[in-house]
């Protein structure tokens, strides 16, 4: 090998290794930002602590009945968004019905999006569901909470701000995690 290539090589070889430096710290920073998306915006998780949207809503079921937050003042709240036809409800309503005749203290809420009373109805009494039930046949209380997919859980604390969300069939494990974040004591 001659003495002139050496330099040359030389140059490649630094080249080389600015390039794989800025891969790696790139690929680092990619790393970071997927993990810290995850963990903030996952499927279940505290959330930055922001006022729950109020809501009254027809009680489904019960002519004339009303469900709405502001009954439930001073007490933390599950609200739970589902519909009758929504295949994941399928399998999360009687997770949540069994769960609340063994929580009967904790208030849970179910707001039942763009379906039929009738339709709501009869899937709520098949699944067993005891706990209060609100009819949104225009989405109104589910577009002030945002939710554009069922099933969603939002967990309130006593002020009734909203400390973790669930987007898609809430987990026992879930509901033990979120409803700890509910409960604790809140500065201000």
């Amino acid at each position: 090998m001659s003495m002139l290539s050496v330099p040359g090589v030389a140059r490649r070889t630094v080249r080389l290794a600015r390039r794989h430096k800025v891969i790696s710290s790139v690929a680092v920073v990619f790393a970071a930002t997927v993990i810290a998306v995850s963990i903030t915006a996952g499927s279940s998780g505290a959330v930055s602590s922001r006022a729950a949207p109020a809501f009254t809503l027809a009680a489904l079921g019960e002519p004339g009945g009303e469900v709405s937050l502001s009954q439930y003042a001073g007490q933390p709240v599950i609200v739970n968004f589902w519909a009758s036809w929504c295949e994941p409800c399928q399998q999360e309503t009687p997770l949540l019905a069994r769960w609340h005749a063994q929580h009967g203290h904790v208030v849970l809420l179910g707001l039942d999006e763009n379906d039929t009373t009738a339709s709501a109805l009869k899937f709520a009494r098949a699944k067993g569901v005891t706990y209060p039930l609100a009819f949104d046949p225009d989405m109104r209380a589910a577009s002030a909470y945002g939710v554009d997919a069922l099933p969603q859980t939002f967990f309130l604390n006593a002020r009734h701000q909203i400390v973790a969300h669930v987007v898609g069939v809430v987990t026992l494990t879930q509901l033990a995690t979120d409803l700890s974040l509910m409960s604790n004591p809140v500065a201000g």
